[in-house]
């Protein structure tokens, strides 16, 4: 479904990712793990076309996507939620999902099947965005790209600084997700939730991939040393 090769970008004459390869089957979680700094940021810009690639390729459904703009991959079924729980602050939720719906071209019931994913949203519909608690926004960023259908969905550390209840239920509604055969990027900080979540893992070191495996090989000394701060 997506396949990345020899990715290379960086801001400036800062080079920061160096020939990154991976790879996402249809209905695979794959999560990409490291310490801060890494890159793990820079390459979801990337993949997305936030951040032009300076070499390299991204590929999705067969398709090289390298040099298109980040609403042209959304169209093609790549939804991304950024770090930082971004959503426009003076709209309201309602008007956060429809503003999205309507640029992505999708119906009406895109929107309904986000709000069934996130039900503590839809008490909240007439409320403006920047009025909720930070875990409210996170979960309003992940509706808005549910609401694209996207056949992709690429989360970067959707649970940094969020409560431990709303953690749950981020995770529970990615977990819900997977099963329903939609295929994740995510990057994820927390060892136990790939644990629990990841079908297979990368991890970045110096903007490269230093390691790759199955959930079981997380438990490995070596990849231990890589994840710790």
């Amino acid at each position: 479904m997506l396949s990345v090769d020899g990715l290379e970008a960086g801001y400036g004459r800062a080079r920061v990712l160096f020939g990154v390869a991976l790879e996402v089957e249809p209905g695979q979680l794959v999560c990409v793990m490291g310490r801060n700094g890494v890159g793990k940021t820079t390459l979801l810009n990337t993949i997305m076309g936030v951040l032009p690639a300076t070499a390299g390729s991204v590929t999705f459904e067969g398709r090289d996507v390298t040099r298109l703009a980040p609403h042209e991959r959304v169209r093609l079924g790549m939804g991304y939620v950024p770090q930082g729980h971004e959503t426009f602050p003076q709209l309201t939720v309602l008007d956060n999902l429809l503003v999205t719906l309507e640029a992505a071209g999708r119906p009406r019931k895109a929107m309904d099947a986000a709000l069934e994913v996130f039900p503590r949203l839809e008490p909240l519909l007439r409320r403006r965005a920047g009025f909720l608690s930070g875990g409210q926004q996170q979960q309003l960023a992940i509706a808005r790209a549910l609401v694209t259908r996207p056949k992709l969905l690429i989360l970067d550390e959707p649970t940094e600084g969020i409560q431990p209840s709303i953690i749950l239920e981020i995770e529970a509604a990615i977990e819900h997700l997977h099963a329903d055969g939609l295929a994740v990027l995510l990057v994820e900080q927390y060892l136990d939730l790939a644990l629990r979540l990841a079908d297979r893992f990368v991890i970045l070191d110096a903007g490269q991939v230093v390691h790759a495996g199955g959930p079981e090989d997380l438990r490995a000394e070596k990849v231990q040393r890589l994840l710790a701060v």
